[in-house]
Order: C-alpha cells, then sequence, then structure tokens
C-alpha cells in the first residue's frame, strides 16, 4: 500500500468485528486496535463495569475519546463498539479519516454468536433477541449512513470476510 490508509469496522454485536479486523490487520500488515478493549485497558475495568457506575452516557464519552485518539493514527484497522455509531461525533470522525466497512449480521446470527457472552451490558436480561431487534431499528440506518462499504458475515469464515473486504476496497 502506498499510502497507509484507516478501516474502520462498524456493525452489530456479534457481526465480527474484532475477529475479521484481526485477519484484516494481518493480511494487510496494519496494526489492530478494537475500541472496547482499548478502553479497558485504559480504565483497568471492563465494560459491563464502566456501564454500571457511569452508564451508557459516560460509557459513551469513553468511547467517542477513544474513537477520536485512535483514528488518529495512520494505517490502522480499527473494530467499533456496535454501538459507537449512535453519537454523531464518532461517525463524522470515521468517515473523515478512513474506509469505513459495515458488517452485515441476521439478528439469528448475533443471538447464537452472543448468547454465552456476560461481557455484553445490553444483552443481560430476559430477553436478549427483543433488544437486539430494537438496536437493528435504531443503529443498522446509521452503520448504512456512515459506511463506505458492506459485507454480509453470516456465513463466511473470518479469513473469507477478510479477503472480500480486500478485493471491495481494491488493496
Amino acid at each position: 500500500m502506498a499510502e497507509k490508509r484507516n478501516i474502520f469496522l462498524v456493525g452489530p454485536m456479534g457481526a465480527g468485528k474484532s475477529t475479521i479486523g484481526r485477519h484484516l490487520a494481518d493480511e494487510l500488515h496494519l496494526e489492530f486496535f478494537d475500541s472496547d478493549h482499548e478502553i479497558e485497558s485504559k480504565t483497568g475495568a471492563d465494560i459491563a463495569w464502566i456501564f454500571d457506575l457511569e452508564g451508557e452516557e459516560g460509557f459513551r464519552k469513553r468511547e467517542l475519546d477513544t474513537i477520536n485518539e485512535l483514528s488518529d493514527k495512520q494505517g490502522i484497522v480499527l473494530a467499533t463498539g456496535g454501538g459507537s455509531i449512535i453519537t454523531p461525533a464518532v461517525r463524522n470522525r470515521l468517515s473523515a479519516r478512513g474506509i469505513v466497512v459495515y458488517l452485515q449480521t441476521t439478528i439469528d446470527k448475533q443471538v447464537a454468536r452472543t448468547q454465552r457472552d456476560k461481557r455484553r451490558p445490553l444483552l443481560q436480561n430476559d430477553d436478549p433477541e427483543t433488544v437486539l431487534r430494537n438496536l437493528a431499528k435504531e443503529r443498522n440506518p446509521l452503520y448504512e449512513e456512515v459506511a463506505d462499504y458492506v459485507v454480509d458475515t453470516d456465513d463466511q469464515s473470518a479469513r473469507s470476510v477478510a479477503n472480500q473486504i480486500i478485493q471491495k476496497i481494491g488493496l
């Protein structure tokens, strides 16, 4: 790559942003970051604890600051949190600083991929499927708005999706 461009992955919980992001970064010889992991590293606390202590508003502020900092780098792959795009400043920042790829998945796949994950505060209730459906109604239009490319992740391996992204972007 003559120019080190950033690639930002957006999409719902369970779309595979972190796993696909690692494969993509490996293939392109870029540095990989996960915004949720970076927040946890900085605070020394997990996302669920931050949500409990500061609420969603406090978490979203930390997320915006982290994405602002990471998107200033050159030549990275960044997996963003599923809800990061609800903040207009995050959408603007991602659009301005790199190529945005929306990793699309169905609610059924999200349920299957997240059902045993206790680290997702929004899904710690009796009806995670309804929560995912409601989040999709709110967030899917925002993912589409900010995306330069849309890639379906449902019936493909992470490596296959990473290669598809590379082809779409033309790298």
